[in-house]
């Protein structure tokens, strides 16, 4: 049936048919006239002449996008599965929303340490309004002498977790002063992962609620071969023991040993999960059997997560902040979520004026040395990133191009400065998540985040659902002196759509990372809109991240000479063996889609 739907999208009509038809027009005309042998030749030459015009018609559609784009939609998942899970909700006639949403399920699979039902997400979701044109008459209204296009909406649908109503009270003297996972149900945010996704179907889906659950239930109840990726950290020497000792009944083989690559992962118990809450709705994670065994499961573990906090959990649907890059809009989610920090990087960088030439000669070292200055400027707002339903500090001049040219102005292009010149308050860095992001061939966008925040989160497990629970309120350490009930931590997390102001090409991209985030995106976007890389090379190439303790890391690979050119300017530079930052996107240009995941997560992306 998907192969059909292909076909038929692609040519827009079924060869079988077009013939048949032909042939008995052609036949009638034969048996009504006396000249058989004469008409059996022209009923020869109309099938070749229609079959002809069926091939010229199927190469034009096929050679429209070239090489590995595509026509209609695209899905940029964690990996090449959840991406194809994700197309076919699109080839069945889903909405964006519909295929982000079996797409999260699917990498909750594939990524469990990335994200999950017992964590949260973020959606910036652009619909399909505006997508045509308009033409207004103006003038002498003889011809139209401006040419204006209808705005296009953006919503983001927030359901990060959010503070127990009975959390510890001392929790920010707990947190770690070193580098460390933050395990233990202390941690656990109340989830929003399933009310986010409800919400986000209830505004914009078009399958029906279950059927985006159909095959996610098949893969955890069948089992699917260990990836790659999520094995390493199952073998990881600092990871490997924590899960050995409290994930063991999803990830260890009988005799408690961690599961590697050739095995088989199941997930009977999450089925179960899933099936109940694709039957009866969203609700029987917050309110019924589900929410009672999650609450019961955290509660036997000493945590705060109570029924009530379920129940009252509330979504957030804001508008989501616009911000002017040159020809581009840039729609980025409001606070707490990072996006403010990537506009102002990207707002720095846009005033030098970057093109392709700005990475040749001695200007390669000169931008890769702003670009440094830039973010170090960003980290010391980091603090700035609050709630603001629980914050009345306005940050809204983070986004602003006159903030901007200030900071610019303070960037000198020779040298570099110490941590209180940047206003930076040592932090420590976290890491996790994962993002998708979609298009589909009504050119509505979906770019989400999702996350149970440190790699595994709280290393919680439920063992009546199947679920893992986050560690959110660790990402409160070192950013907030105090927390309330119901607050949103600070998040890196910034799912962004940009667009040109002309209409012609949008972007749909996000990253994954914890506070990589900031850096992976913002890198992207320079390199592809402004230095000139095509999209996968924009993605792939080598990053450098500023962490909270102001010394710059460069990942492995990157170019050497300039790692040293940085050093004689005066960057403290560090060593860092492991770099998290991932980054999916999907484009349209001229009609036609690129679509890429990050190969560092082993991710591929699929369209149609």
């Amino acid at each position: 049936m998907r192969e059909e739907l292909r076909r038929s999208s692609e040519g827009g009509f079924s060869t079988p048919a077009v013939v048949h038809g032909a042939l008995i027009v052609v036949w009638d005309s034969v048996r009504m006239g006396k000249e058989r042998r004469r008409l059996v030749c022209v009923c020869c030459g109309l099938v070749v002449a229609v079959a002809a015009v069926l091939l010229i018609i199927v190469c034009v559609s096929r050679s429209k996008c070239p090489g590995r784009r595509f026509s209609h939609g695209a899905v940029a998942a964690d990996s090449l599965m959840c991406s194809n899970i994700g197309r076919d909700i699109l080839l069945e006639g889903g909405s964006a929303v519909d295929a982000a949403i079996s797409a999260l399920l699917c990498t909750a699979l594939v990524n469990p340490q990335s994200m999950g039902l017992g964590g949260g997400a973020i959606f910036t979701i652009m619909d399909k309004s505006g997508m045509s044109r308009e033409t207004r008459w103006k003038g002498n209204g003889k011809r139209p002498t401006a040419l204006s296009t209808c705005p296009r909406k953006v919503k983001v649908i927030s359901s990060r977790e959010t503070v127990p109503k009975n959390f510890t009270q001392d929790l920010l003297k707990r947190c770690p002063k070193t580098f460390q996972l933050a395990a233990g149900q202390e941690w656990i945010g109340v989830p929003g992962e399933l009310r986010g996704y409800a919400i986000a179907h209830n505004m914009y889906g078009k399958l029906p609620w279950p059927r985006l659950f159909e095959p996610i239930i098949k893969l955890a109840r069948d089992g699917f071969p260990m990836p790659a990726y999520l094995a390493k950290f199952l073998q990881h020497k600092f990871i490997k023991p924590v899960v050995e000792k409290f994930l063991c009944q999803v990830f260890c083989h009988k005799n408690k040993t961690a599961l590697d690559v050739g095995d088989t992962l199941k997930y009977p118990k999450l089925a179960d999960t899933l099936e109940i809450i694709a039957k009866q709705g969203p609700e029987a994670f917050y309110t019924g059997q589900v929410a009672q065994d999650l609450v019961q499961d955290v509660q036997e573990a000493g945590g705060k997560l109570s029924l009530e906090d379920l129940e009252s959990f509330k979504v957030r649907v804001d508008e989501a902040h616009t911000v002017s890059l040159g020809e581009y809009e840039m729609h980025i989610p409001p606070l707490p979520a990072g996006g403010a920090m990537i506009s102002l990087i990207l707002n720095i960088m846009h005033g030098f004026g970057l093109s392709p030439a700005s990475l040749q000669g001695n200007q390669t070292a000169l931008t890769l040395h702003r670009y440094i200055e830039a973010a170090k400027f960003a980290n010391g707002q980091r603090r700035n990133i609050k709630d603001p339903w629980y914050s009345h500090q306005n940050v809204d001049y983070m986004m602003e191009s006159s903030f901007a040219e200030k900071v610019r102005a303070m960037i000198s292009d020779h040298s570099t400065h110490s941590t209180s010149f940047y206003n930076i308050t040592p932090f420590s860095d976290r890491f996790g998540t994962t993002h998708v992001s979609v298009l589909a061939a009504d050119g509505s966008a979906v770019s989400v985040t999702s996350t149970i925040n440190h790699i595994f989160g709280s290393f919680v497990y439920s063992p009546r659902t199947g679920i893992i629970l986050n560690n959110e309120l660790a990402d409160f350490c070192d950013r907030a002196d105090s927390i309330s009930a119901g607050e949103q931590p600070p998040s890196s997390m910034a799912p962004t759509i940009l667009q040109s102001k002309d209409r012609k090409k949008i972007l749909v991209i996000g990253g994954s990372g914890g506070s990589m985030i900031t850096t992976a995106i913002a890198q992207s976007v320079m390199n592809h809109l402004w230095l000139g890389k095509s999209l996968k090379d924009a993605i792939s190439e080598k990053v450098v991240f500023v962490d909270g303790q102001n010394s710059v890391n460069f990942e492995p690979g990157f170019q050497q000479s300039l790692i040293e050119e940085m050093r004689t300017r005066g960057h403290s530079i560090k060593d860092r063996d492991i770099f998290l930052n991932v980054v999916n996107a999907v484009e349209k240009e001229h009609g036609c889609i690129s679509a890429f995941s990050d190969e560092r997560k082993n991710g591929k992306a699929a369209g149609y």
